[in-house]
């Protein structure tokens, strides 16, 4: 039998007291009060809705990272990989998760593919989401983007729906700005949870209509500062979330530090710990351990309460992490891949002048929406061009399953004077996402990762960086360190080319989320979120 000793944060009884911590083969035996102890001893971290796949590494090496901040669980959205490969990519997170002593809780992704306006490398039916929810290590089904079939009741979304509770497991949900009427009519579907919203007054209404909100401050969006204020008011209906966490700011810190953050703002320390220590457990039904005799022994020692400083960290007995390293062991993996296309010749992305005015993405930082306004076109020799002027650059999406024309609109408030840049990682099918001034630089950008089958590029300046993802073009095998610091250069090299954004390769892989509205563009064409149909690029 081995032991701890801390004081005991008691979430549950809001009670913090010297103890000593036993276990034995996994599950705390006892918890004895003694007469002083220096450190802290609480339950381990829940990130409540996140997708592994955009920290652009393999689980086992998500998980390397995460305990060092504290990190024990996390309620992990496949539907990334599920978009690329099906259910084969599923079996895949769940396989190479299970390699290392973390608790990831997967679940069945509903929406695969996300909208009929997209190219997806797979199909996700009902039977197969039915044959998911039948396995223990399948705790949900995951976030129901297709709210306007929620809404009409759709019979193939509704089908979905009922599954989950024939299984009775919890269904997520996906509605960003749904209000009113509309909300009520999603919520009353059965979904239980969104991490969508970005106003207080839309989680305020989805909270009292018996919806729990997860709260997200990812590498995109984030939405902490508008809705910190429900931990306090609403303490059993809120969680914590990520969503997409790029790799260097893993590598730097996880719900850790936005626990920190809530207790600097002066919320209640019990309830920031329910939020992100207890809600999900209880909601997800997980075999996390809450810190109470009979439990899994998932707990972790923080060095005091104001920064969250994890000194060791515990799952089921076992020390994964301490003062700032990670014990989890480093997993060799065969990649897993779908893509299917030859380099591209800078001619493909030539537009036509057919008019004077143009539909543009207006992108914004740190948020998943965007708006669609009008712009002058800029011209040459009968052809749109990028204007880096008025910051107005030219777009890519490309089919990367099977050769076709690639979709090419424009895009605001990325920045770039110089170059291009490019990803695989692009939500939800996860076509090759670019952004440049010129189409040379386009191609250049695009075809590097067409080269490596995956991966996020930046040129310009006459250099070319790359970050290979060869696994589902959406994750690296490497140390996850190592992808950081590969991560962190060409981050700051799409910086060096102009772009202001706090996260550029982030940000332009949801340009082509269709499901956030407005104006998106897909491997198909340009498209817009508030109408759910193709617009024209000339107004």
């Amino acid at each position: 039998m081995a032991s701890v000793q801390g004081n005991l944060i008691d979430i549950l009884n809001k009670k913090i007291y010297p103890a000593s911590v036993f276990f034995e083969d996994g599950i705390i035996t006892g918890i004895t009060e003694i007469s002083e102890a220096t450190h802290y001893i609480l339950p381990g971290f829940i990130d409540s809705h996140i997708h592994i796949e955009s920290s652009m590494l393999i689980p086992s090496e998500f998980a390397r990272l995460a305990v060092v901040h504290g990190t024990v669980a996390t309620v992990s959205d496949p539907h990334e990989i599920g978009n690329v490969l099906g259910v084969k990519g599923v079996d895949f997170m769940i396989h190479n998760g299970a390699k290392v002593p973390f608790k990831f809780n997967f679940g069945a992704p509903s929406c695969v593919p996300a909208t009929p306006f997209e190219t997806a490398g797979a199909e996700i039916t009902a039977a197969d989401i039915n044959r998911l929810l039948s396995r223990d290590e399948i705790k949900y089904l995951s976030e129901m983007m297709n709210w306007p079939g929620v809404i009409s009741r759709d019979d193939a979304v509704m089908q979905k729906i009922r599954l989950a509770a024939k299984h009775k497991k919890p269904v997520d949900g996906h509605a960003p700005g749904l209000k009113g009427d509309q909300a009520d009519a999603y919520i009353s579907a059965g979904i239980s949870t969104d991490h969508e919203c970005f106003t207080y007054d839309e989680a305020l209404h989805k909270i009292k209509s018996g919806m729990k909100i997860s709260i997200r401050e990812g590498s995109a969006a984030r939405n902490f500062e508008a809705l910190c204020r429900l931990i306090d008011e609403y303490p059993d209906m809120v969680m914590l979330c990520s969503d997409d966490k790029h790799p260097d700011e893993l590598a730097s810190g996880h719900i850790n530090k936005l626990v920190s953050k809530a207790i600097d703002k002066g919320i209640d320390l019990f309830n920031v710990l329910k939020a992100a220590c207890i809600n999900p457990v209880l909601h997800y039904n997980l075999n996390v351990g809450m810190l109470r005799e009979g439990n899994p022994a998932d707990f972790i020692i923080l060095k005091d309460l104001n920064a969250f400083e994890v000194i060791q960290t515990r799952i089921e007995g076992i020390k994964v992490a301490e003062n700032g390293k990670s014990l989890i062991l480093h997993q060799n993996e065969a990649p897993i891949n779908n893509f299917n296309i030859s380099p591209i010749s800078p001619s493909a992305f030539r537009v036509e002048a057919k008019g004077n005015n143009i539909r543009v993405i207006e992108a914004f930082d740190g948020q998943l929406i965007t708006y669609g306004i009008s712009c002058d076109a800029k011209t040459e020799n009968g052809e749109v061009v990028s204007n880096t002027d008025s910051d107005v650059l030219k777009m890519v999406v490309l089919n990367r399953y099977f050769q076709t024309t690639p979709a090419v609109a424009f895009i605001k408030n990325i920045g770039l004077k110089e170059g291009a840049i490019a990803s695989s990682v692009g939500h939800d099918s996860h076509n090759i996402i670019a952004v440049g001034v010129d189409d040379d630089s386009l191609a250049k950008a695009i075809n590097l990762i067409i080269k490596t089958k995956g991966g996020v590029s930046a040129v310009g300046y006459g250099r070319e960086l790359l970050l290979p993802l060869p696994f589902a073009g959406l994750m690296s095998g490497d140390d996850g360190y190592n992808v950081a610091s590969s991560y962190i250069e060409i981050d700051r090299f799409a910086k060096k080319l102009g772009s202001g954004l706090r996260a550029p390769f982030m940000t332009l892989s949801f340009m082509a989320l269709l499901v956030i509205p407005d104006l998106k563009l897909s491997d198909k064409g340009l498209f817009s979120g508030n109408k759910f149909e193709f617009v024209d690029l000339f107004c």
